[in-house]
């Protein structure tokens, strides 16, 4: 996999026509399934119970147009033509609004964030497209109290990890729906008694299917399922129009809002009861948002205004136009889709429906994924295996761990609840939710990032807010009925972020509290005190500036240490891609004699890590880049000591600078020369049956101080002795004195999570001969 080129830039934007529609063919198979499936639910959950089918068709004409101005008003002019421009980068979902709002409001939830990380591409580029300081009164008052009250900032992100713990709630509550709502088509097809025995067993079965599919990846799987989809919607629009003209050619006299107010006065408190069911209709739209970072905003928006917009319209209205002929129907099933469905067409139907209620779920899976990736980089989840299945397109992404948990939770609420209409009520309170907290942190960046009126800010969460909450009043009061199990997952998710992100903030703040002052550090003389080895010595600590407490600890029981050593830094930063050129951040602790380097290794939240041997090659070439470009002078006032870490480079990977010093690697008995007259070679100095002969090869211009070369010579002895992983490995405990609740969480609660989540990605890849660990207690 290409891990660097091309990973940070936008695809869509900058790619020709017939990309575009590529990619907007294969979001139906990836961001649509969801949304085309809903016509299978819609009417059955809507009159389930609530309402009844009436000669008049004041009921059935009433549900159409709410299911028309609904689909018309959230998926059409709320997500399509106003929430896709609200992208991080061309990134979406939740916690890219987050993001979004985080850098513009200078909040950060992350403890080691800097004012170099301002410097990188994307902050730059927000601040050409849309200036970082809001233009208005009410812009600048509302950024200055966000960033003087932390209740406030931690409120955010509260409202965000609501808006993500919902998403994983619906990835349970969709795939499940979507099945068996497409499995009970048998219904009429064989008898009630038996019906009841077949359709858990097949609607399970298809299920993990499904998720075992999923480790193949989206980009297999987009082009596989876009047909599906495909299919479906020509299916179900062709039967629309068929049902259209045959039973009811004036169907579209319904369309009008008139019939909404009907519909409502006849009905009253059943009518609005029965909205939980409408919702359904808008099942999916979020995913349009949630997955942009896997296609592009343009290729979404042309999928929806021209196939899956018109096809949805024209399926619920041929449904309409039939259920307003027959009132009376000799079996069970009067109200749904399959009733409406030509008798000759019905099994091929149900073999569409199947498939293509399987291509549903896939929406809402890769849009968790998608957004457990985003909240585990800012600190928010617990860390997890991250697949990446796609070399070319970066956001396709596989989690092992909430893939096999997603996958047993849909399992027990199919076979917990066994009907659509319980399974309606607990998916339409999750969706409904999500849509909330996107219109709420909308709100917020018409504000701060698009530096609008507030007035449009208080209109926008006035109109859809309205909306959004009469439909999430009439779910939350199915609450017994099936809307308390996203509630409740929901809740445990909560827990979970709460708990390890509060562990994660005070790790941090003890590592701060307790690191080691640069005075100390240089009273110690250029040897430190103890025996300096050959070989580069990686300490990982999460400090961004200062001495991490474990080199302290380490050099006190046993006193010696490499003769090149690098505090090294791997972090996330609140954007979603980092620039190559832009990786490392380099610079000198102490006098350059003291061989001590600090290394700031950043990458965005939709960043791919590169693999330990690349990622070794990277550093070291970027830190001898450092020393030939100048930058490393020493330094001479001990008060100036005090403030190095404000004095560190941006330098890139080694691609990155072409021009500069490249690094070669190569056994002892095939070293080659450099065979050009314009690069100058630095050889390292003969040594005892070494395992590698490591040089640099420096450009001849500019030239470079005694200083820099000796500085070179010493950090190639050192890369070719090798390289040892210094790793920190806590163990935090609550300190003394604190509450019963502190203890919980700290003793219990997160170190059952830390115990049992996955290590850094760097800890994963490097030898297990060349690793030391250093444990230290933490209180905390």
């Amino acid at each position: 996999m290409d891990l660097e080129s091309g990973v940070f830039q936008n695809h869509v934007k900058k790619e020709s026509w017939k990309t575009v529609l590529t990619l907007a063919y294969q979001s139906l198979g990836v961001v649509y399934g969801d949304l085309s499936t809903s016509p299978l639910y819609v009417y059955k959950s809507t009159f389930a119970e609530d309402i009844q089918h009436s000669e008049t068709n004041e009921e059935i004409y009433g549900v159409l147009s709410f299911v028309f101005w609904t689909l018309t008003l959230v998926p059409l002019l709320k997500y399509v033509f106003i929430v896709l421009k609200a992208d991080d980068n061309g990134e979406g979902g939740t916690f890219a609004l987050y993001s979004l709002l985080c850098r513009h409001a200078r909040i950060n939830s992350l403890p080691n964030c800097q004012v170099a990380d301002e410097e990188l591409y994307e902050y730059k580029k927000d601040a050409a497209n849309t200036c970082l300081t809001p233009t208005t009164t009410f812009g600048l008052r509302l950024k200055s109290t966000l960033e003087k009250h932390r209740v406030l900032q931690r409120f955010l992100l509260l409202l965000a990890l609501i808006g993500t713990c919902m998403v994983i709630g619906d990835g349970v509550l969709t795939p499940a729906l979507s099945v068996f709502s497409a499995v009970s088509g048998l219904e009429l097809s064989m008898a009630k008694e038996h019906h009841k025995y077949v359709e858990v067993p097949v609607a399970c079965t298809i299920l993990i299917c499904l998720f075992a599919l999923q480790h193949y990846g989206t980009h297999r799987v987009g082009f596989l399922f876009a047909p599906v989809v495909l299919m479906w919607l020509l299916c179900i629009s062709a039967i629309g129009i068929y049902n259209i003209i045959h039973w009811n050619p004036h169907v579209y006299q319904a369309l009008s809002p008139y019939y909404m107010y009907k519909f409502l006065r006849k009905t009253q408190r059943g009518g609005w009861m029965s909205l939980g069911g409408i919702l359904l209709c808008i099942t999916g739209s979020e995913a349009m948002f949630a997955d942009l970072g896997h296609f592009s905003q343009l290729s979404i928006q042309i999928a929806f205004t021209s196939l899956v917009y018109p096809s949805l319209i024209l399926a619920y209205m041929g449904q309409a136009a039939y259920l307003s002929q027959h009132h009376v129907i000799d079996n069970d099933y009067h109200i749904g889709f399959y009733v409406s469905v030509p008798g000759k067409l019905r099994w091929p139907v149900l073999v569409i429906a199947i498939l293509a209620a399987v291509v549903g779920s896939q929406a809402i899976i890769t849009g968790t994924f998608s957004i457990i990736k985003q909240c585990s980089a800012l600190g928010c989840f617990p860390r997890v295996k991250i697949v990446h299945t796609s070399s070319k397109i970066h956001g396709q992404i596989y989690i092992p761990e909430i893939n096999w948990t997603l996958m047993l939770l849909c399992l027990a609420v199919t076979i917990g609840f066994r009907d659509t209409k319980r399974l309606g009520n607990a998916s339409g309170l999750a969706v409904i939710t999500v849509m909330l907290v996107t219109t709420c942190l909308m709100s917020l960046v018409i504000v701060l990032c698009w530096h609008k009126s507030v007035f449009l800010a208080i209109c926008f969460v006035c109109f859809f807010g309205t909306i959004e909450a009469l439909y999430f009043s009439a779910s939350l009061i199915k609450f017994l009925e099936g809307a308390w199990v996203p509630i409740a997952l929901s809740f445990i998710f909560l827990i979970i972020m709460c708990v390890w992100h509060y562990g994660t903030l005070k790790t941090y703040e003890f590592d701060v509290q307790n690191k080691v002052s640069i005075n100390w550090l240089l009273s110690l003389g250029p040897s430190l005190g103890i025996v300096r080895v050959r070989g580069i010595g990686l300490i990982h600590t999460e400090l961004v500036s200062g001495i991490p407490a474990i080199f302290s600890h380490f050099v006190t029981n046993l006193p010696a240490f490499h003769q090149v050593l690098v505090f090294l830094c791997i972090k996330s930063v609140t954007v979603p891609h980092v620039r190559a050129k832009e990786r490392f951040l380099i610079g000198h602790i102490g006098p350059r004699e003291y061989r001590l380097y600090r290394c700031i290794v950043r990458y965005g939240y939709r960043d791919v890590h590169k693999d330990d041997m690349e990622f070794e090659k990277d550093l070291v070439c970027s830190i001898a880049e450092y020393i030939r470009t100048g930058n490393a002078e020493p330094n001479s006032a001990r008060d100036e000591m005090e403030s190095e870490d404000d004095k560190m480079t941006v330098v890139g990977t080694c691609c990155t600078h072409t021009d500069g010093i490249q690094l070669r690697e190569d056994d002892v008995d095939k070293i080659e020369s450099a065979g050009t007259s314009e690069l100058r070679e630095i050889r390292s100095p003969p040594v005892m049956q070494p395992r590698k002969r490591v040089r640099f090869i420096v450009p001849d211009s500019p030239k470079i101080n005694r200083g820099a070369r000796e500085e070179l010579h010493e950090l190639m002895e050192a890369r070719e002795a090798g390289i040892a992983y210094i790793l920190g490995h806590c163990y935090v405990r609550a300190k003394q004195g604190s509450s019963m609740l502190k203890k919980l969480v700290i003793n219990y609660g997160y170190e059952f999570l830390r115990r049992n989540s996955r290590a850094p990605a760097y800890t994963l890849s490097v030898p297990h001969a060349s690793t030391l660990e250093v444990g230290m207690v933490y209180r905390v």
